[in-house]
C-alpha cells in the first residue's frame, strides 16, 4: 500500500484565499509574494492588498503548507508537499471524519444510497485492505 506523504501540514484545513495561494504556487513555484500578488490582480474584477498575500503566506508556513527561502532581498515562496500528495492527505482527513460517526448503521445507510460504480470501488478497497492484512499477519 502507498505511504502518506511527507512531510505532512501541520494543519490540513485551508480557507479559500490559501487555497487559492497554494494553488498559485503549485503552478509558478518558487515564486515571490509579489508574483502571486500580481496573478491574483490579473482577474480585473479582484482587489487584494500586497499585505493580505504575505500574511497568508506567513499562516500557510506555520500551517506546513509552504517553506522561504531568501534570494536576494525577496523570499521565494515553495510548497512543501505537491498537488496529488495534498489530495491524499485531504481524501484521509474526510474518510476519517466520516468514520468518526462510529455508528455502522449510518455508514450504511449512506452506502446503501451509492450507484452501483461507487459500490464496486468500495468494494474493492475493502478487498485491498483486508489483502494487505493478511500480508501483514504473513510476515509478522
Amino acid at each position: 500500500m502507498t505511504a502518506f506523504p511527507e512531510p505532512q501540514p501541520k494543519r490540513l484545513f485551508l480557507g479559500s484565499l490559501e487555497s487559492e495561494i497554494i494553488d498559485i504556487l503549485w503552478d509558478l513555484e518558487p515564486v515571490t509574494a509579489r508574483s502571486i500578488h500580481e496573478r491574483i490582480l490579473s482577474d480585473p474584477d479582484r482587489e487584494l492588498a500586497y499585505s493580505s498575500v504575505t500574511t497568508i503566506l506567513q499562516r500557510l508556513e506555520d500551517k506546513g503548507w509552504v517553506k522561504r527561502t531568501k534570494q536576494s532581498r525577496a523570499f521565494l515562496w515553495s510548497a512543501t508537499i505537491d498537488r496529488q500528495s495534498a489530495r491524499v492527505l485531504r481524501a484521509r482527513e474526510h474518510l476519517s471524519n466520516f468514520l468518526e460517526l462510529g455508528n455502522a448503521d449510518v455508514v450504511a445507510a449512506f452506502a446503501d444510497n451509492l450507484d452501483r460504480d461507487s459500490l464496486d470501488r468500495l468494494d474493492a478497497i475493502a478487498q485491498r485492505l483486508r489483502d494487505v492484512r493478511r500480508q501483514r499477519e504473513e510476515e509478522g
